[in-house]
């Protein structure tokens, strides 16, 4: 009887830690599948490495961004988004605007999937179809005579430049917050973000603080 007993004993021993293992691997397994769905459908994660969003997102910043807000609505002028700007080459660290390509204009060697799809935060200024002006570092839109009101800025531009834009449909034209320390639309090759691009619109940053952007 003694023997038997202790025999049910293991049994239970090994079964229970069987039951207990399966259950760890469920959680586990149930929680990588709500991460993926999450950063995959739901939110974007992104790290705002420069000054250029200052002082609504300050250098070294973490943000968040709904996919969902791109999902069922466009992009809104004023919005905070996290869009597509290009690639990194994995052998010369070249950044490429654009679409990945097979091959690396700048060293020419053959990329294919290890590229790596390079984000930027910035402001959408211009809408689809757009007429944008900048002038006495002021920024008109469609003729208009009073420049685009942007109390976001860190500071009125100083670069007296003039720039004419016209926004293509279904594009934007982006803009960082600190004008004068931000190479945005303004000096990329192509100026305007195609909607598909546009991955989510930003909503607070968690890194090193957390507060709301606007």
């Amino acid at each position: 009887m003694e023997k038997e007993e202790k025999k049910e004993e293991k049994k239970k021993e090994k079964t229970g830690w069987k039951a207990e293992l399966i259950s760890w691997i469920q959680v586990l397994v149930s929680a990588a599948v709500i991460a993926f769905v999450l950063t995959t459908f739901v939110i974007a994660n992104s790290e705002v490495p420069t000054s250029s969003m200052e002082n609504t997102i300050m250098a070294h910043s973490r943000v968040i961004g709904s996919r969902l807000h791109y999902t069922f609505s466009s992009p809104q002028r004023g919005d905070v988004a996290i869009f597509k700007f290009g690639w990194q080459c994995p052998e010369c660290s070249a950044m490429v605007e654009g679409d990945k390509q097979e091959v690396c204009p700048a060293c020419g060697s053959e990329v294919g999937r290890r590229a790596q799809t390079i984000y930027y935060v910035k402001r959408v200024i211009g809408m689809p179809g757009d007429v944008i002006d900048i002038i006495d570092d002021k920024v008109y839109l469609n003729g208009s005579d009073t420049p685009l009101d942007e109390p976001y800025l860190a500071e009125p531009m100083n670069q007296g430049e003039t720039f004419h834009f016209e926004v293509p449909e279904g594009c934007y034209f982006m803009m960082g917050d600190n004008r004068n320390y931000s190479l945005d639309a303004r000096y990329w090759n192509n100026p305007y973000i195609s909607e598909d691009k546009m991955v989510a619109k930003v909503l607070f940053s968690y890194f090193p603080s957390i507060h709301m952007i606007h």
